[in-house]
């Protein structure tokens, strides 16, 4: 069998190396190919040559593992193990140049993801982790912030695109700001993930994320000692909320109040 640390060596070397392309895509004008369930929601062309160069890297490395890709979709294996590939993760942050944008690459085995890595593309920071090995940035162990009341504590949030249900999100981060720290929405799921991890956020909770958005970084996170926990919500979105374990049961309580729960 596969151990968790080889599958998030493979994932940290192939994110790397995708991210490295992202970098050099951005450099020249960025031209957008598509747009999916909005005019707002874009895919780039860097976004397809990110993902296409993950599964040749992938392919080459283990030939008989499945990949599901967020613009490619699902490709079978044989092997148990799939890959969950999020090829940028904060496109709208990579059009604008704005530097809060990933690759995230996680290793899903028998249905349960066992490693991860999220690279911010823009910067060439490596968040990994493996199960029961701890999470990482750069090769340093890293740790979530230490317990906090949730008046002090700083959120991050996202917004879907369809507008009615911006409308909703956005009344209940109007509910819940005045029970915390301060809100903050930078664009990429798999990056707010990693902050929780690494201490520099005390939470995170988004309505609509993917499973590619953020199987990585809900590894990474757990073994940072997150906790996570998800609802489904009205148009068969999920709600997913992420914090430290200490003090989580208080976060949700929160997110309640201010009707993000259904």
């Amino acid at each position: 069998m596969t151990r968790p640390a080889e599958l998030r060596d493979i994932a940290a070397r192939v994110a790397l190396e995708a991210a490295e392309l992202v970098r050099e895509r951005r450099s020249s004008p960025v031209l957008v190919a598509a747009t999916k369930s909005t005019d707002v929601d874009v895919v780039t062309e860097a976004d397809r040559a990110s993902e296409q160069l993950i599964r040749e890297l992938l392919r080459a490395t283990r030939p008989t593992d499945a990949v599901l890709g967020e613009e490619e979709g699902d490709s079978r294996g044989s092997s148990g193990v799939r890959w969950i590939v999020d090829p940028i993760d904060g496109t709208v942050n990579f059009l604008y140049d704005i530097p809060e944008y990933a690759v995230s690459i996680a290793a899903e085995v028998d249905g349960t993801v066992l490693a991860g890595a999220v690279v911010n593309a823009a910067t060439g920071t490596l968040w990994s982790a493996a199960a029961g090995e701890g999470a990482h940035r750069d090769g340093e162990p890293i740790r979530v912030a230490e317990p906090a009341p949730v008046g002090r504590r700083l959120i991050a949030t996202g917004f879907g695109y369809d507008p009615d249900v911006r409308a909703r999100q956005g009344a209940a981060v109007a509910a819940l700001l005045p029970q915390i720290r301060d809100i903050r929405r930078m664009g990429s799921c798999a990056l707010d993930l990693c902050h929780v991890a690494d201490g520099t956020l005390d939470g995170y909770v988004e309505e609509g994320t993917h499973l590619w958005d953020h199987a990585a970084g809900l590894v990474i996170a757990a073994e940072a000692g997150a906790r996570s926990r998800k609802w489904p919500t009205p148009g068969g979105r999920t709600l997913l909320a992420c914090a430290p374990d200490a003090g989580f049961d208080e976060f949700v309580d929160a997110l309640t109040r201010a009707g993000f729960t259904p």
